[in-house]
């Protein structure tokens, strides 16, 4: 939204204090866990958000955030029923939202990527197809990590699992936290 990739503790900070400010909105069972474990959890640099932060984000800077996931190739899109005029996209593979950029022209250095758009008329019907077409195609490729059910290899003991679930109860069960996709 900044055009900067230094800005993860301050913006970690801005959902840190919504979540605080609205513990109607933001409560345990919307968090899936207490408001003051989860505002001290979003705010350490190793954890990562997801739909609640979005959400959160298109309120703060008053635009749309349509986030893709590749693997669905479902779009939601936070903030379409505010009336903001402008939007954002993301594209999600299974660990990661990544921005996603127009370029001006092939070959254009990175600052000139358009990264919002007017989400109504031609131009923004044009970028969401193109869009649209770009996770259909990553889909095609299986460019998605589908955490539920891919097959881990903990790297200490050699134990093979499969899914997030599965290693998540091995390392707490081991205290082995080095698994590798295979």
């Amino acid at each position: 939204m900044d055009r900067s990739r230094r800005r993860a503790a301050e913006l970690r900070k801005v959902v840190a204090q919504a979540v605080a400010s609205d513990p109607t909105t933001f409560n345990e069972g919307f968090l899936g866990k207490q408001v003051d474990e989860y505002c001290r959890w979003i705010q350490e640099k190793d954890k990562w958000g997801g739909a609640i932060e979005l959400f959160i984000f298109s309120e703060h800077y008053g635009v749309e955030l349509a986030a893709f996931d590749i693997r669905t190739r479902r779009c939601d899109v936070y903030g379409q029923d505010k009336g903001y005029d402008t939007r954002a996209l993301l594209i999600y593979d299974g660990l990661h939202y990544d921005a996603l950029a127009v370029a001006a022209f092939e070959g254009a250095p990175e600052e000139l990527d358009v990264t919002m758009f007017s989400p109504g008329g031609r131009d923004g019907a044009a970028i969401m197809e193109a869009a649209e077409k770009l996770v259909a195609a990553t889909n095609a490729a299986r460019q998605f990590t589908d955490t539920a059910n891919f097959t881990l290899r903990c790297a200490v003991c050699q134990m093979g699992l499969k899914g997030e679930k599965e290693a998540v109860e091995h390392a707490k069960t081991t205290g082995h936290s080095n698994f590798a996709e295979y």
